[in-house]
C-alpha cells in the first residue's frame, strides 16, 4: 500500500506484530524533465490578390479578433510581408491554416522556437 503525506512524500506501511505503521521511502531522483511542448505559429504571408479590407474581415471572422486587431495584423502582412495571426498545438494551427486557405490567404505554419 502506497500513501503519499505532506509534502508529497511516499510512504509505505510496514506491519509490526499487530500493528501496521507507515514508514518513509526514497523516491529515486530523476533527471529526465519533460519539456513543455513549444506551439505551432500560423503565419500569413502578402499576396498581390487579396484586398487589405477582406484580409482584416477574414482575421475578424475566423480568429474573432477586434477590427483594430485585424487591421494592425493585416497591416503587418502588407508591409512586412507576413504575421502570426495564431498559435497553439499542431492539430489547432493545422486546422487555422487550413480555414485560412479556404479564404483564398496564403497561410503557412512553423514551430515555435
Amino acid at each position: 500500500m502506497l500513501l503519499l503525506s505532506a509534502p508529497d512524500r511516499p510512504m509505505t506501511t510496514t506491519s509490526i506484530g499487530s500493528t501496521t505503521v507507515p514508514t518513509e521511502v526514497e523516491r529515486p531522483e530523476t533527471h529526465n524533465v519533460a519539456a513543455p511542448e513549444l506551439p505551432w505559429l500560423v503565419i500569413v504571408w502578402n499576396d498581390p490578390i487579396n484586398l487589405m479590407s477582406y484580409v482584416t474581415y477574414v482575421f475578424q471572422k475566423l480568429f474573432g479578433y477586434s477590427r483594430t486587431k485585424a487591421h494592425k495584423l493585416m497591416l503587418d502582412v502588407h508591409y512586412k510581408g507576413r504575421a502570426v495571426v495564431s498559435s497553439g498545438p499542431k492539430e489547432r494551427a493545422e486546422l487555422d491554416v487550413a480555414r485560412l486557405h479556404q479564404h483564398g490567404l496564403w497561410a503557412t505554419m512553423e514551430h515555435s522556437g
